[in-house]
């Protein structure tokens, strides 16, 4: 994941941080754009009060504070009010309010840790008030039975409201409101109740009145005020979903009556010919009960008439006829069989078949066998300075003033040092993703623009990124390409959603906004020919509002202004509450808890704009986008923000379009060890992240349990309830890490979901290789299959225990870290430059405020200059130049022993484990059989074992040589000294390589 900021405009809420004075924040605070408050409420009489409960059971802090500030009062003295304790898992404190109608709130324990709700503080009412895990609600907790939130109906007009929140994806929901002629209830209003999956209810008594001023909001801050309007709503009974009122409407919790409903007929229907393929693509249809699938009918040809089930829309139509027109119709499906009528017709005549490209098909092998190397592809090497690009910031970053501009390492430039990695040992590359990006400082790739395209610049003639597949394939080495399904860049996805910004080119902005240019657009890589630059935005910006604008407010000056100094206006900085981005793509809000149901359906950063992934026609952008990848053949997807997509989308389309288009060009091998690996971020020491198994990496590498809603985004909160519910103690378990015994056990992975997942709770506790050993273990019956973690002490975004500096813990420590990562169960995975602790200590990333120079993300290709010739993984023929330096160091030394013990050893590749009858630190036990081969070790890393219940035979050290005879079960085997290890194996050929700085 990445968060580079940005050119960042100022921000309302650093007042307030200051204003509060909280420090030591548990999360960073939001970007601007926070959806508005509804109407305040009349003010009350003195006298209010609030008791303020807060749940405990996720911190387990040991002392509980609320910092409190009454409304228009003054804060209490930091750390504020000590909580007493209310019942299991709840602390209170009642407060006095006077005249106020609520308080601003954070919490903490009293020794620099915050809850602050990510920054924008609590805005609390007056009564009995929960705040668990960021989410507001009202009611008592530890009250006996909790009553109806609200009021009794009494003589005269009720009014029954139904609020749906299925594409909100809120956790609570509160009716704030004024009955005709009467005041407003008290912010944030009443609870409403839970009715069915999606909706919550409240009965009002409006008196005499026949109609209410209403809106809605999650107890948290964010509001639904009908885009500032608020809500008119009559007696009776009333539902509002997505911003739609119907009145004297049906119960949506009542007994489904049976479909007789056809969809709607699909259209914008669109035929376009690439050589003898056709793109086909449609509007989605609507139903009242869902579209489940789309029938597709072909005439033209000599092959006659075909019709094809498709599950999203858009279809590609390959190996047609050459020079042949196309008719094409579509049909939308429902659940219960309702056959839509037949679209208008599209036609699309083919051309000439097109040359054969490049072959490119993935290894196929077990990627336990393949260590990973991970580079930023843009600050590797450089092989090739033309398609070399600052951007915007350029200057401002300092990068220009070191002649260092961030896409400088390319394709190319990879090509020519595969045999430096290579000579490493490593036989997997990941590398950073390849789409075309925009962004001002996007060099990194997760700021996606054109997913349907490879980035100009990151290839060269005769180093595409096809040549670079087949160049590594060609070495017998792999390429892991990483991707993003979360989310597109802030100017949206071409070929999905592109926004319009407001701009205008004035004295003050000229600089940034580019002149329109008839028949130019951005590709990253070709210069305007009026302003030189390659960052153009010329494309995007208007000063007129667009038609069909939903950005709220085009144009009007704020009171903010930019860095410099310049009037920052309304829509013209991309944001999901501004209404820019339409809401059936992308979501409209900003992440509140990190740990909640939210931080699936919200925005990261102001730069990573958040696709709505359970839209169908976001399933099928992304979907055809990777597919093009998996053609070229690559061998596998390293996962971006994984988390914050739900693991029913994952597991309902993601994944088995994944391993359909695999299977489909590749064949079932390959599809069986495609390698999908996602990046499930928990920064906790917990083998689960705060007790919630949602946002837990283990939970990703499991199938679902039980079924739920054919519509993806009510599944997503179905299941994100049942597994919260269900909690750790609820989740499955495996043993396909653990020998039984010294018996290799068949694996079982029936209920593997088809992701594996980066070993967060390792990496965070490298700081000592001991603490991740024991750590890791602990939690590997909660993986489908921990063999297949991957593992590393640091990346492009943290080092150990969240770090924000490159790991520096020194050459030992690493050589510890390392010799246990290359043993012990899982992928060992090293980020570029690791080998020579490049950078160690220095911040990984400052996004344009610094150079990229002073970072972790420095240009490696100084360290590579010369040339490398290697005769096989870890053998070095010949070096010259300062890469043959480079080769000299210690680190280098180590991993690529390493290396050459671990492909040498079946048992560390792919083995079980045990440390059943081991004493030792880290000391363990692995064995693999498959077939005739049968593997069996005995590992120590820095300290002494005993091994006993082995079995008799002879083993022998694969570092050292020695051999030992075992006729009673038992070994024991003296301390190697820190960062080396011994390697004993039943019926080992002896010392496999040379003795080094540590493996000796």
């Amino acid at each position: 994941m990445h968060r580079t900021p940005t050119r960042l405009l100022r921000r309302p809420w650093a007042a307030a941080l200051a204003a509060c004075g909280v420090l030591g924040l548990l999360s960073a605070a939001p970007p601007d754009g926070i959806a508005a408050p509804a109407p305040a409420a009349a003010t009350s009489a003195a006298g209010n009060t609030a008791t303020v409960f807060y749940y405990t059971k996720t911190k387990n802090w040991t002392r509980y504070h609320l910092h409190y500030a009454p409304d228009g009062g003054a804060w209490t003295t930091v750390p504020g009010r000590l909580m007493e304790a209310a019942c299991t898992d709840w602390v209170k404190s009642t407060v006095p309010l006077g005249a106020a109608q609520g308080l601003k709130a954070t919490f903490t324990n009293g020794a620099g840790v915050w809850d602050n709700n990510a920054g924008k503080n609590y805005d609390l009412g007056t009564g009995s008030i929960t705040v668990k895990d960021g989410v507001v609600a009202h009611s008592d907790p530890c009250s006996a039975s909790t009553p109806d939130p609200a009021p009794t109906p009494a003589p005269g007009n009720t009014a029954t409201v139904y609020y749906s929140t299925r594409t909100l994806g809120w956790t609570t929901a509160n009716l704030h409101y004024q009955p005709a002629g009467g005041t407003w209830t008290a912010v944030p209003g009443v609870g409403m109740r839970a009715a069915c999956a999606g909706w919550w209810k409240a009965v009002l008594d409006l008196g005499a009145a026949t109609s209410m001023k209403a809106a809605f909001n999650n107890g948290n801050g964010v509001w639904d005020n009908n885009k500032g309007a608020d809500y008119t709503l009559p007696a009776g009974v009333t539902t509002v979903a997505d911003g739609a009122v119907t009145k004297d409407a049906r119960d949506p919790c009542a007994a489904e009556v049976p479909d007789t409903q056809a969809p709607t007929v699909p259209t914008k229907v669109a035929a376009h010919a690439d050589g003898v393929s056709v793109v086909l693509t449609w509007e989605p249809s609507t139903d009242d009960r869902g579209v489940t699938r789309y029938q597709v009918t072909r005439t033209g040809g000599t092959r006659g008439t075909a019709v094809t089930d498709v599950g999203s829309t858009v279809l590609t139509d390959a190996n047609l006829e050459e020079k042949t027109a196309y008719t094409y119709t579509v049909k939308a499906v429902d659940a219960a069989g309702n056959v839509s009528a037949s679209s208008a017709a599209a036609v699309a005549t083919t051309g000439d078949r097109p040359p054969a490209p490049a072959p490119g098909k993935p290894l196929g092998t077990d990627p336990r066998k393949d260590p990973i190397y991970f580079v930023l592809t843009a600050r590797f090497h450089d092989g090739d300075t033309s398609n070399n690009r600052g951007g915007s910031q350029h200057v401002k970053s300092g990068n220009a003033g070191n002649n260092d501009p961030m896409f400088r390492g390319d394709f190319k430039g990879l090509v020519q040092k595969l045999d430096y990695i290579k000579g490493l040992g490593f036989s997997a590359v990941w590398i950073t993703p390849v789409v075309l990006n925009r962004s001002d400082y996007d060099y990194h790739g997760y700021h996606g623009w054109d997913f349907y395209k490879v980035d100009p610049r990151l290839e060269s003639a005769g180093a595409s990124y096809q040549d670079l597949i087949n160049a590594a394939h060609a070495k017998g080495m792999k390429i892991y390409q990483d991707v993003v399904y979360n989310h597109s860049s802030r100017w949206g996805a071409k070929g999905l959603f592109v926004p319009t910004v407001y701009g205008v080119r004035d004295k003050d902005w000229s600089w940034y906004y580019d002149e329109k240019q008839s028949g130019f657009e951005y590709d990253g890589l070709t210069v305007d020919p009026k302003s030189g630059k390659s960052y153009y935005n010329g494309d995007l910006w208007s000063t007129a509002e667009p038609a069909g604008n939903s950005c709220v407010d085009w144009g009007k000056p704020t009171q903010w202004t930019s860095p410099e100094g310049y009037r920052v206006y309304n829509c013209q900085w991309p944001s999901p509450t501004s209404g820019m981005f339409p809401k059936d793509l992308y979501h409209g809000c900003w992440i509140g808890n990190w740990e909640g149901e939210d931080s699936r359906s919200c925005w990261l950063h102001d730069d990573l704009a958040d696709f709505d992934t359970e839209n169908a026609r976001v399933q099928s952008y992304l979907i055809g986008a990777y597919n093009k990848y998996i053609d070229m053949g690559v061998d596998g997807f390293r996962v971006d923000t994984a988390v914050h997509i739900p693991r029913t989308t994952w597991n309902r389309r993601f994944l088995p379009a994944i391993q359909e288009r695999v299977t489909q060009r590749h064949g079932a091998e390959a599809a069986r060890n495609f390698f999908v690996f996602g990046e499930v971020a928990a920064f906790v020491n917990d083998k689960w992240n705060r007790g919630s198994v949602n946002h837990s990496a283990q939970f990703f590498t499991w199938k679902e349990r039980k079924e739920y809603g054919a519509d993806d985004a009510a599944a997503a909160l179905e299941m994100y309830a049942y597994e919260q519910q269900a909690g750790p103690t609820g989740q499955p378990t495996s043993a396909n890490a653990f020998l039984d015994g010294n018996t290799y056990r068949t694996p079982d992975h029936s209920r593997f979901s088809g992701m594996n997942v980066i070993d967060m709770r390792m990496h965070m506790n490298f700081g000592d290789a001991r603490n991740a050993f024991h750590n890791g273990k602990d939690s590997d019956d909660s993986y489908n299959d921990a063999t297949y973690n991957v593992v590393y002490v640091d990346s492009h975004d943290y080092g150990p225990n969240k770090s924000a500096e490159r790991y520096a813990g020194g050459t030992d420590a690493w050589a510890e870290n390392m010799s246990l990562m290359w043993t012990f169960r899982g992928i060992p995975t090293l980020y570029y430059g690791s080998e020579i602790e490049f950078q160690k200590g220095k911040k990984i990333d400052c996004g344009p405020t610094c150079p990229l120079a002073t970072t972790g993300r420095a240009y490696f290709g100084d360290h590579l200059a010369g040339e490398v010739r290697v005769s096989d993984f870890s053998q070095v023929a010949s070096a010259t130049g300062t890469v043959a330096t480079t080769l000299q160091q210690p680190l280098v030394k180590h991993v690529q022993r390493l290396n050459e013990i671990r492909r040498a050893v079946p048992a560390l590749q792919a083995g079980q484990y045990s440390t059943e009858g081991i004493t030792g630190e880290m000391a363990f036990k692995r064995r693999y059989t498959s077939g005739t081969t049968d593997s069996f070790a005995l590992v120590t890393v820095t300290h002494g074992a005993t091994y006993t219940g082995i079995p008799n035979g002879t083993y022998t050290d694969a570092v050292t040589g020695d051999t030992r005879v075992v006729t009673d079960g038992r070994l024991t085997v003296a301390a190697p000294g820190k960062g080396n290890l011994r390697v004993y194996v039943l019926g080992g050929k002896g010392r496999i390589g040379t003795a080094g700085p540590y493996l000796k």
